[in-house]
């Protein structure tokens, strides 16, 4: 089948996040690592846009730049037209770790933590945004108990209404359903969609499955194997859940497979003709 609606995506106006030549290094005993090389993306407002590619091309890093952990080595990074130089509550992260909740404070008291201290919210004030939070996520019930009761699913949703509560601009999420089961992951890829259709917030999302870039990401970035360079930028609002198992869902993800890690042919030329000098 023609993989016709997996096309380079056409400009917009106005990106609310910019990513524009950004390499990023890091330094080892032995030398520096050049991590991604000249990445550039923009992310428009309500985007679900996904980085997807292998482990080691940077994507992580690149999440953890936008958040403004990781200076870049070359280019820069613009929110609205700023640049980033620190971290900021405009750019919250979830991360893939359960253990990300404080265990000395109830579900309740971690969801109202950053709003306290990041938006000076009073005690009454924070606990309606973490109530209505916790509501959002399907947790209004376990408000008073503590992390240690609770599954690792649970603890995810714990965090993504932490995050949501502070009302980023932007949502930064590294692989954050990577360490759950198979049945957990996909509830929870169904919650966060319908998150999303609730308050259409934009979504920044690290993957390395295929599968999971198609059903979350409305816009997929791919990258190349280390260093990260871009492959390719393409449309997947088309797909959800449902359409997993469909022909033109396994059509498309074949097609991003063989973008991802088939060499292209202006890389493999130089090779070869090393290849036959020796």
């Amino acid at each position: 089948m023609a993989i016709h609606n997996l096309r380079v995506v056409s400009e917009r106006a106005t990106p609310l996040l910019q990513v524009d030549g950004v390499s990023l290094e890091y330094r080892t005993p032995e030398r520096i690592v050049r991590a991604t090389h000249r990445v550039s993306f923009d992310v428009h407002a309500g985007d679900r846009f996904v980085l997807l590619g292998p482990s080691g091309c940077g994507k992580s890093t690149l999440l953890k730049a936008v958040a403004g952990f990781v200076p870049p080595s070359e280019g820069e990074i613009r929110l609205e037209g700023r640049r980033v130089l620190q971290p900021g509550p405009d750019r919250i992260v979830v991360f893939q770790e359960f253990d990300q909740l404080p265990p000395w404070q109830t579900v309740a008291q971690n969801v109202m933590f950053p709003l306290r201290q990041a938006r000076k919210l009073s005690r009454a004030e924070a606990r309606e945004l973490a109530l209505d939070s916790l509501h959002k996520v399907g947790l209004a019930g376990f408000a008073d108990a503590y992390p240690h009761t609770l599954s690792g699913g649970m603890k995810q949703r714990v965090a993504i209404a932490r995050a949501l509560a502070m009302r980023p601009k932007v949502l930064l999420m590294d692989e954050p359903f990577a360490a759950l089961d198979a049945l957990t992951r996909r509830r929870m890829q169904e919650e966060l969609l319908a998150l999303w259709d609730d308050a259409a917030f934009t979504l920044l999302f690290v993957t390395h499955s295929i599968e999971e870039a198609l059903v979350v990401g409305s816009r997929i970035l791919l990258l190349s194997p280390h260093p990260g360079r871009v492959r390719a930028e393409l449309n997947s609002h088309q797909f959800s859940l449902a359409s997993q198992g469909g022909a033109e869902f396994q059509a498309a993800a074949q097609r991003i497979h063989t973008l991802l890690f088939d060499e292209p042919a202006a890389e493999a030329a130089p090779r070869a003709r090393s290849a036959a000098g020796r």
